[in-house]
């Protein structure tokens, strides 16, 4: 099983969310696109931004974890499956997060910039809570895809099963849902968040607000927010969209297989188009002839009648 072991006690606090990912900036530079017209993207299955208050100390120590971070152009995948913190609970690790699944993928180049995060059967801790999960949810995914020429695309996605502080939590999308747990704290979920622009797409599929005072393990108050499967893209730098022809306007491809009379029409067309003659031409070519022939007629018969005479 992979895992990833994070020291890092006076880390930099940095609270993301569903919502706040969608105004902060992004992990990549911005700016139209990478180097060479490249899109990007960049995807994370967690994002946590914690504050720990330590009961020894009096102290409030900042802590900010990812597990599975990933940006391109080119490709990167990552699969780990748990993380951990050191450095909160004397000695021993915080398991913040443990799952079946959990992966990340990004690819980006002059056509294609796509990133996409999934999370499942996982399993969430914060420090001083060690036998209660924060949040175990069943499912979670999200995608962005930012093509050349067309409008970006994102999606988020929270399935199956979602449960907090030990309660069954239902989910809705008029807003946050509210577990609290007298003696242990509450939990604020947000239900998936995703936003695009002309260029870009963001997508998140949970924002966890976290506020719980275990008193336990020298932990008195964990404050902060966490982030479940996020996902963002920018398209290729000058991105042209596809010309498409006038919606009034018939056009028929010319085949290069024609036999007979086609054949002969084909070679005619072409001809035309290489001497400036336009699509009339043969209509008044013809008309010319026959007025030629009803003139030449009428004067052989003019001629006839005066030899009678």
């Amino acid at each position: 099983m992979n895992s990833h072991t994070f020291r890092m006690p006076a880390a930099v606090l940095l609270a993301t969310g569903a919502v706040a990912l969608l105004t902060a900036p992004p992990a990549f530079a911005t700016g139209g696109g990478g180097a060479g017209g490249e899109g990007r993207a960049g995807a994370v299955v967690l994002r946590a931004g914690l504050d720990v208050g330590l009961l020894n100390k009096a102290v409030h120590v900042p802590l900010k974890t990812t597990l599975n971070e990933v940006s391109a152009p080119a490709a990167a995948e990552k699969t780990a499956l748990t993380v951990t913190l050191d450095g909160v609970e004397g000695n021993k690790p915080v398991s913040v997060l443990r799952a079946e699944v959990a992966t990340s993928k990004a690819t980006a180049d002059k056509n294609r910039a796509e990133a996409e995060a999934n999370l499942a059967k996982a399993k969430i801790h914060v420090p001083g809570l060690p036998l209660l999960s924060l949040v175990e949810v069943e499912k979670v995914t999200s995608k962005a895809v930012c093509e050349a020429g067309k409008k970006p695309v994102a999606s988020a996605n929270v399935l199956g099963k979602v449960t907090a502080l030990g309660k069954k939590v239902t989910l809705t999308a008029g807003g946050p849902t509210k577990v609290d747990v007298p003696g242990v704290g509450q939990v604020l979920l947000e239900l998936s968040g995703t936003e695009t622009t002309s260029t870009t797409a963001a997508a998140a599929a949970l924002r966890l607000k976290v506020s719980v005072n275990p008193l336990n393990l020298n932990v008195a108050q964990v404050d902060g927010e966490i982030v479940l499967a996020e996902a963002r893209c920018e398209s290729p730098k000058g991105a042209a969209p596809a010309s498409t022809p006038p919606a009034n306007q018939d056009i028929k491809p010319q085949t290069a297989t024609g036999t007979g009379a086609e054949a002969s029409g084909a070679r005619a067309n072409a001809n035309l188009a290489e001497t400036g003659g336009g699509s009339l031409t043969p209509y008044v070519a013809g008309g010319a002839l026959t007025l030629l022939a009803i003139g030449g007629g009428a004067l052989l018969l003019t001629r006839r009648g005066k030899a009678a005479s």
